[in-house]
């Protein structure tokens, strides 16, 4: 027997993106410094079998969890950013970007001992040529992991959630997502979580969003011929680790796959998206799981916070490099996107 889903009304929809201001998010993550060098190649090197690009435009933007902020700050909804850099010139770019944003930047914490994390992304016509990667992926020290508790913990008296986003950069090591894990379930602030490897410190969080390669490497998994796998048995082993919590699994243009928590009792719903052109999907995942926790704590239901996420997605793969959507983009969209949904719930 089929069951029944939650009603989706557009202007209700609209309400919740209009009270994304009223919101404010604390992210804690791996930051990463995006650049882009772009121009044209119309020649091979005579050193090399390569390509020579003329360079003719050069930007930067924060990326990994910073693009998680400037999706928050681009929905008009308040943030906090605890994150680390270096003590080195892009670890000041870091912070000066946070600033543009009108970001306070003190929650970034400084190591000597580490390189702010840089991609180097080189385009030429639409195409990337090369990325240059600066990083490293050392787990935290004792100390800098006491800082950043120190920092979130500053925080969290005012913020309606908190987002943990993990590139795998060394900053969410076990021990400390255990220890943020508590701080915030002390303070009764619900945590969405983007993770990367590790599952089981996340345990209590209310939102998980993997994608669906992401899911099948936490729980030992592979995915069918038609690329879905098995997401019932992979929710519940996610749901094995995590516990009562919703997940979300993204399944790029097949839309998302979601799982209710505690009222839905584990209930899968299927929630598709409109077919489209993409040019980059770079950054949709730090939209989308913006966008799920901007609209849970503006009171929308998974359901109904998923087909944003989905809208918002969508206007993202249309952009190119590390973008962002605006809620004006997002409104236009959920039409279509609405009618889609709507369809594959029938």
């Amino acid at each position: 027997m089929r069951m029944t889903t939650p009603k989706l009304d557009t202007r209700r929809l609209e309400r919740v993106l209009k009270d994304f201001a009223k919101v404010r998010l604390l992210v804690v993550g791996d930051v990463v410094l995006d650049e882009y060098q772009r121009g044209d190649a119309d020649r091979v090197s005579p050193e090399a079998p390569v390509p020579v690009v003329h360079v003719q435009q050069e930007s930067v933007v924060l990326g990994g969890a910073g693009n998680v902020v400037r999706n928050i700050v681009a929905l008009e909804a308040s943030c906090d950013f605890v994150s680390l850099v270096g003590q080195d010139a892009e670890g000041d770019r870091v912070c000066s970007l946070l600033e543009e944003l009108e970001l306070d930047s003190s929650g970034l914490i400084r190591a000597a001992d580490r390189p702010t994390t840089r991609k180097t992304r080189v385009v030429a016509r639409g195409q990337q040529i090369v990325r240059v990667d600066r990083e490293t992926d050392t787990p935290i020290d004792s100390r800098t992991s006491k800082a950043l508790l120190a920092q979130l913990e500053a925080r969290l008296g005012g913020v309606d959630g908190v987002v943990l986003e993990d590139y795998g950069k060394g900053l969410l090591v076990p021990a400390a997502i255990r220890k943020i894990m508590a701080a915030c379930a002390k303070a009764r602030v619900p945590v969405s979580v983007d993770p990367k490897s590790e599952l089981r410190p996340f345990k209590g969080a209310a939102l998980l969003k993997p994608n669906l390669r992401e899911a099948e490497n936490l729980v030992g998994m592979r995915g069918t011929r038609d690329g879905r796998g098995d997401l019932d048995r992979m929710a519940k082993k996610l749901r094995g680790a995590l516990g009562e919590g919703d997940i979300v699994i993204t399944r790029g243009g097949e839309g998302m796959t979601i799982f209710e928590g505690f009222e839905g009792r584990g209930r899968r719903i299927d929630v598709a998206t409109p077919r489209q052109e993409v040019f980059d999907v770079q950054g949709a995942g730090d939209t989308t799981i913006a966008v799920l926790a901007l609209a849970r704590a503006a009171g929308a239901n998974l359901l109904e916070a998923a087909v944003l996420a989905n809208a918002a997605a969508g206007v993202v793969v249309e952009k190119t490099g590390t973008a962002t959507a605006r809620r004006e983009e997002i409104a236009a969209r959920l039409p279509r996107t609405l009618e889609v949904v709507r369809e594959g719930l029938r």
